[in-house]
Order: structure tokens, then C-alpha cells, then sequence
């Protein structure tokens, strides 16, 4: 059972009813499900994650005082916190009366505060730009399980996929940061003589090589622990994992720095291609770079367009 299942089945054996029978004043305003920080809220749970924060409980995200006061998150915190501490032979975890967890009465305000900087979710070209996506994937991972008034649920619509200038500003950066690290610095570091450098340009080209896949499938890339993970599961170019896996585990010496040098060109003939099929690019040549600035170039906002190429990365 995933932590996504196990949360929803608790709150649907318990927590529906404490909210209708003990809040029923507030039952159109709390947003709840699971969501935020985790392997469980994106659905990577296994036997191993069950060491930490694996447990029955939910999210009940309220509005702002104006709307539930103090008190009333109060007695809401304190009703979720004697809920049956056993379910489906996990144990809930002790939430404090006045919050501050995971699980349990979560301010939405505070919570997108938290991971955005904006109470209200809504992002400036400069937050765009500078937010790391892992955080808006916090914000839009999970599952809600009910939402009436459908202000949560509005907030995360709104974040679930970048602005497409942003996605194509990111995707220059990326694609430039391949085009250095891997087409032009690996094999050179190789050739210096220096195994330690070029290992470090491997860590570039696939950090940006994957943050590049999941930016074609138009998707956040999430926590550096799950990006391998989350670009097997995606419809295109998932195939390339094994690619940079590869890369990043193998010696850079001898017979392995020239078979690493043409899984790297191979790569770039994968994304290449799916740049073609995107309409992203009007570079027709193997050389990232040059497809870099054609994406770069297709950008719509002037100020956006004109900032430095690497202003998303």
C-alpha cells in the first residue's frame, strides 16, 4: 500500500466524519488530502521509505483567520490529534496541539508561504525564475480528497505547468549547460588527464540532462534523490535514464571515456529530435549550443528573452 492510498483510506474511515460531526461550519473551507514534502505525496514510497513519515493521516488545509480563527484551528488540531492512533497496521505519529507537521491542520497561506514565498500561490516573472521547481512541486504532488470550495484546488491547477516562455527559458540554460559540460568539457578534462573534473562534468551534463527531459515532458523535475525515478515514469525520452546512469557510475579512463563521449553525442541526438518535434528549434546540427539559443530565441516576452541564457538555471 502507498502512503497516498493509506492516507486516503484513514481520513475516509475517520477523518470525513470528525469534520462533518465537529466542524460542520467550516466543512466547505477545509481543502484535505496529502501533498508537500516526501517520496509519498510523489507516489515513490516503498519498504524503505516506511522508516520516516510513512503513516495513516492527512492534510487539512484551512483558510485564513478571517475565515477559521484561532480557537476553531485549535479544536480542529486537537479533534485530527485523537484520531485512532492504529490503521491498517501503521501508527500515526503524535501531532502537537498547535501544529507544525506534516500531517494535521496546515494554514494554506502558511503552507504556500512556506514553499513559494507567496501566500497566495501567485508567482512573479523573478519567482519564476528563481524558485527551485521542487518546491512548486510540493505544492502541486499528492492528492487532494475534497476540496468544496475549491481554493487549494485552484492554487494547484494554477502551478501544475510552468508559463511556456519559462519552460523554453529553462530549456535553454539546460540545454547550454549539456552542450559545455558534456560536448565540450568532458572529453577534454579526459584529455587533460584530469578523471576527477571530468567526473564532475558528468555530473553536470546529467544533472541538466534530466532537468532537460523533464522540461520536454513538461513536467517539474523534483528532490536530486528522485530525478532518476521521476524521468523513467515520463512518456518521452524516459529511455535516457539508463543513458546517464550509465554516465555517472562508470570510470572516466581509458576505453570508457570514448564510449561516454558517444552516449553523450547519442543524447543529444534524443533531445535534438524532440526539439524538432516540439517546434523549439530552428537549428538543424547535432551541436546543443546552437539549439540553445534557437530556443532561447523563441521566447515571446522581450524581457524575458533578452536576460542572460542562463537566467533560469
Amino acid at each position: 500500500m502507498t502512503g497516498l492510498e493509506l492516507s486516503e483510506r484513514y481520513y475516509e474511515a475517520f477523518g470525513k466524519a470528525m469534520i462533518h460531526e465537529q466542524f460542520p461550519q467550516f466543512e466547505g473551507v477545509i481543502a484535505v488530502g496529502l501533498c508537500g514534502s516526501g517520496s509519498e505525496c510523489l507516489g515513490y514510497d516503498d519498504e524503505i521509505s516506511r522508516d520516516h513519515d510513512f503513516e495513516p493521516g492527512f492534510c487539512m488545509f484551512i483558510p485564513g483567520e478571517d475565515v477559521v480563527d484561532r480557537r476553531s484551528a485549535f479544536l480542529m488540531e486537537r479533534a485530527y490529534a485523537k484520531l485512532p492512533k492504529e490503521f491498517e497496521g501503521f501508527s500515526k505519529s503524535m501531532v502537537s496541539p498547535a501544529g507544525g507537521s506534516r500531517r494535521g491542520v496546515i494554514r494554506q497561506e502558511d503552507f504556500l508561504t512556506q514553499k513559494l514565498g507567496r501566500s497566495d500561490g501567485r508567482l512573479t516573472l523573478s519567482d519564476w525564475l528563481t524558485i527551485p521547481e521542487q518546491y512548486i512541486l510540493e505544492v502541486t504532488n499528492g492528492k487532494i480528497y475534497r476540496d468544496d470550495s475549491g481554493a487549494f484546488s485552484g492554487v494547484r491547477e494554477r502551478l501544475a505547468r510552468m508559463p511556456e516562455d519559462i519552460r523554453r527559458k529553462k530549456l535553454a540554460g539546460s540545454i547550454l549547460t549539456m552542450a559545455q559540460a558534456g560536448q565540450y568539457n568532458y572529453k577534454r578534462c579526459c584529455e587533460h588527464g584530469e578523471p576527477a573534473a571530468a567526473q564532475m562534468a558528468i555530473a553536470e551534463f546529467v544533472k541538466a540532462g534530466i532537468h532537460t527531459c523533464m522540461l520536454l515532458n513538461g513536467a517539474y523535475t523534483p528532490f536530486y534523490k528522485w530525478s532518476f525515478r521521476a524521468l523513467r515514469r515520463q512518456e518521452k525520452l524516459s529511455l535516457l535514464a539508463a543513458y546517464f546512469e550509465y554516465l555517472i557510475t562508470t570510470p572516466n579512463d581509458g576505453e570508457y571515456s570514448e564510449e561516454k563521449f558517444y552516449s553523450i553525442q547519442e543524447i543529444a541526438g534524443y533531445v535534438i529530435d524532440e526539439l524538432q518535434t516540439q517546434g523549439l528549434t530552428e537549428a538543424i546540427c547535432g551541436d546543443l549550443e546552437k539549439h540553445a539559443y534557437s530556443v532561447n530565441d523563441s521566447i515571446v516576452d522581450g524581457e524575458l528573452r533578452n536576460m542572460h541564457i542562463f537566467a533560469a538555471v
